[in-house]
């Protein structure tokens, strides 16, 4: 696998459209960080780390009806071109509608954090 948040964010996608309760993802510490930050946003329902060998991630996906709290997802960075912003350039998505993650210096957050701490990075992906 080349490029692990793509992997991510399409099994998110694939789960979602498929009406799957959960979605099991292999571990990385970037990747629960992403987690952790759509269950802190009301996007997921659930994170957990199983496994003691071998970790893997399950999320729980959060419905409304039949269809997914998340609408889109899209990466913005991916390993053949980084995309960077400094702290005044941080991208609102659908006019603060949606969540940047940005991957800083002091750790994965979203968008809104990132800009009250006065810190730029790595623009990973959109979720709205």
């Amino acid at each position: 696998m080349n490029d692990p948040i793509a992997d991510l964010l399409t099994r998110i996608r694939n789960a979602g459209s498929a009406l799957h309760a959960d979605v099991v993802i292999p571990h990385s510490k970037m990747k629960e960080a992403i987690a952790h930050i759509l269950k802190r946003e009301g996007y997921i329902s659930s994170v957990s780390v199983e496994g003691a060998t071998v970790k893997t991630l399950k999320l729980g996906l959060r419905y409304q009806g039949r269809k997914t709290v998340i609408t889109g997802l899209k990466q913005v960075s991916t390993p053949g071109l980084r995309r960077y912003c400094s702290s005044t350039e941080i991208p609102r998505v659908l006019g603060g509608m949606g969540v940047a993650i940005l991957s800083t210096p002091q750790g994965v957050m979203t968008g809104t954090d990132a800009r009250k701490q006065g810190t730029g990075g790595e623009v990973v992906c959109y979720i709205w």
